[in-house]
């Protein structure tokens, strides 16, 4: 890797970008380029964007964190007794920033230090026409003039920050800004009840805060089945988080002790009284100040830029991948397998994304898992499908963890028993759904699922109940019956 921060240069690719998507079709053109492509990455801030900066691993060592500290005192199995655990807050936010810091110097930085076929622009990027990209300080002055042959835009995305009276002028914290807090709230606010509001609402309400969730929805995770977002309200409300359902804050200010909300009900309007407020609303592409008209790239309404499952834009020599076009979820892996897609594509291979085998995650705890389409959505596009849900009260392993409020849901294409969804509530769901993204890409049906072996006690045998329950009633079955 060289640095540049001047002159006007030529590449093969210039990537716009340097998160996942980016690194991705970085290394994947200098792989099978064997280090012969001159490819230039055009970025702002910490190398590595959202992911290992201010997203799944910050997220995730707060939550492993929260939950050593609230499970030993409430222990789920029979004659272990409460132990409370005693946490400094500050030194974990400590050690999760300096986490951070390693993570994104091993998998970043001195990643791409190995590749010398690749320079590094510090600054903005914006086109000046299909083939030229514009180097800017964060004052507006021209660094850089770079061009190439082909360009590829992986700018990733930011918070939205909703339209609320006052919210602004009152101060609150997003998912890029939570890792800065040094003192714990006692009592937060979460606006928003989508996989990130819920992640940093449970690891906050482990390590002590009182939490409140409010959502436009009348339901959480409008993503996965209806049952395990049911399922997964019922047990963070027994852990203490309180929700706000079917709401919208109208108002906030900031009042003697923190800030006042005003929501808005079915019932009327009442105050909440908290000490912060946090924004989990969404994520918005960073594509408004890439000049993307002069380069030939539309849009949709949303600033999503348009793409082929090949990864093309509209213009034909530029791609895009990642946040910025977002075609499934703001997902870290499905960027990375954009931007690699993307570069293969470069070398004039036919590839494809496949974003149906696509799996996603919420990492609460009990995890939420899914790959593929719900029950809803298969019927809504094909009239009619066939699905099971199993409860892991009937699953050995839960039962002697303690752990039965979960759920495994299999939706199948009735005409030929293939399995075209799978979703699942419980611990290690992030692990187990690697087997539904197996049988939604290959084509699996729930007999393939039955003949293959699974191991005696485990989660994972769970996906196997829940396809035997297609052809017989559990309750008549013992254990391991094939």
């Amino acid at each position: 890797m060289t640095e540049s921060t001047n002159g006007n240069s030529s590449y093969d690719l210039v990537i716009i970008g340097r998160g996942a998507a980016a690194f991705s079709a970085a290394i994947k053109a200098s792989e099978i380029s064997h280090g012969e492509m001159r490819i230039a990455m055009v970025g702002t801030g910490p190398l590595g964007g959202t992911c290992v900066n201010v997203g799944c691993v910050p997220s995730k060592y707060l939550l492993e964190a929260s939950h050593a500290v609230f499970n030993p005192s409430h222990p789920r199995i029979a004659g272990i007794h409460s132990t409370e655990v005693k946490h400094d807050f500050s030194e974990i936010m400590n050690g999760l920033r300096s986490y951070v810091d390693h993570a994104r110097d091993l998998k970043y930085a001195k990643v791409i230090q190995s590749y010398g076929n690749v320079t590094v622009y510090e600054g903005l990027g914006r086109f000046s026409d299909p083939h030229t990209v514009i180097v800017e300080n964060p004052s507006g002055n021209e660094t850089a003039r770079i061009s190439g042959s082909n360009i590829l835009i992986a700018t990733g995305s930011r918070p939205v920050v909703p339209n609320i009276n006052g919210l602004t002028e009152s101060g609150f914290i997003t998912s890029d800004t939570i890792w800065n807090l040094n003192d714990l709230p006692e009592s937060v606010a979460i606006i928003g009840g989508g996989a990130v509001g819920l992640e940093m609402g449970q690891a906050l309400l482990h390590l002590g805060s009182d939490v409140t969730v409010i959502e436009a929805l009348g339901s959480l995770l409008p993503q996965t089945e209806p049952e395990i977002g049911a399922a997964l309200k019922k047990r963070l409300e027994s852990e203490g988080m309180k929700f706000v359902l079917g709401a919208r804050v109208s108002n906030v200010r900031k009042s003697r002790d923190g800030k006042t909300l005003t929501v808005i009900t079915r019932k009327g309007s009442e105050n909440l009284e908290v000490s912060e407020v946090i924004a989990a609303t969404g994520r918005a592409p960073n594509t408004d100040r890439l000049n993307l008209d002069a380069a030939g790239v539309k849009t949709d309404p949303h600033g999503l830029i348009t793409v082929s499952d090949r990864m093309r834009t509209t213009a034909d020599n530029i791609f895009a991948a990642g946040d910025c076009v977002s075609k499934k979820m703001f997902l870290e892996t499905l960027a990375a397998r954009e931007g690699a897609v993307a570069a293969s594509n470069l070398f004039g291979e036919d590839m494809v994304v496949d974003y149906e085998s696509a799996t996603w995650a919420v990492f609460t705890s009990p995890q939420v898992a899914g790959v593929g389409m719900t029950e809803n959505e298969y019927s809504r596009k094909n009239g009619a499908c066939s699905c099971r849900v199993f409860s892991l009260e009937n699953l050995t392993k839960a039962s002697i963890m303690g752990e039965t409020e979960g759920i495994i849901k299999i939706t199948v294409n009735p005409a030929d028993g293939r399995i075209v969804g799978m979703h699942i509530l419980a611990p290690n769901a992030t692990d187990i759904i690697t087997e539904g993204a197996y049988a939604v890409r290959n084509g699996y049906t729930v007999d393939d699922i039955i003949a293959t072996s699974h191991i005696f006690p485990s989660l994972s045998e769970g996906v196997k109940l829940a396809a035997q329950s297609f052809i017989r009633d559990l309750s008549k079955m013992a254990c391991c019956v094939e």
